[in-house]
């Protein structure tokens, strides 16, 4: 990679999870019925940190999820012949709550897609939102992030790299272009 530019550091994170925390229970009057669930790998500390920040504003415990989403993904035979899939955890029964699916970049919507495949095998709720740190556009499939911490217009050619200290010791998300 040639150019890095860092579009999002630890504070700016910190305050996009707090606004969509606060845009999740005001669109939902509360956190009565919302059940978060992070999309492995970087959504799960995503939807963590989301939850803390609800449950600071709500007084309350907000359950959280991991959905691992490797057998939904409809480029499976293209990535590997054994694919590792990892567990689903979903701490409470999900029909009828409303489901945040947070994930770290919505690109083409296909990993969105897979989520909701997955999740719809687990259960039925009564809606699923859509949370994400970063929208870079570039849509395949007609899919929108009900919550978004910062749209980035990007080219194909483009790489986002979020980075969150629970996995890489870090808080920063990185914009780079190939050489």
């Amino acid at each position: 990679m040639s150019k890095k530019v860092q579009i999002l550091d630890e504070n700016t994170i910190n305050r996009a999870l707090t606004r969509i925390s606060y845009e999740i229970t005001e669109r939902n009057k509360g956190s009565d019925d919302i059940v978060l669930v992070g999309i492995k790998t970087r959504g799960v500390p995503l939807a963590l940190r989301i939850a803390e920040k609800i449950n600071q504003i709500e007084n309350t415990k907000t359950p959280v999820g991991v959905l691992d989403i490797t057998l939904y993904r409809d480029d499976l035979e293209k990535d590997s012949i054994d694919p590792i899939v990892h567990s689903t955890t979903l701490p409470v029964n999900i029909d009828n709550k409303v489901v945040v699916l947070v994930d770290d970049v919505l690109y083409t919507g296909r990993t969105v897609r897979a989520a909701m495949d997955a999740l719809m095998d687990n259960g039925r709720p009564k809606a699923i939102q859509l949370a994400v740190l970063i929208d870079r556009g570039h849509r395949e499939l007609p899919i929108k992030a009900d919550y978004v911490g910062k749209n980035v217009p990007t080219s194909k050619s483009e790489i986002i790299k979020v980075k969150l200290s629970e996995i890489d010791s870090e808080n920063t998300v990185i914009i780079s272009e190939p050489r």
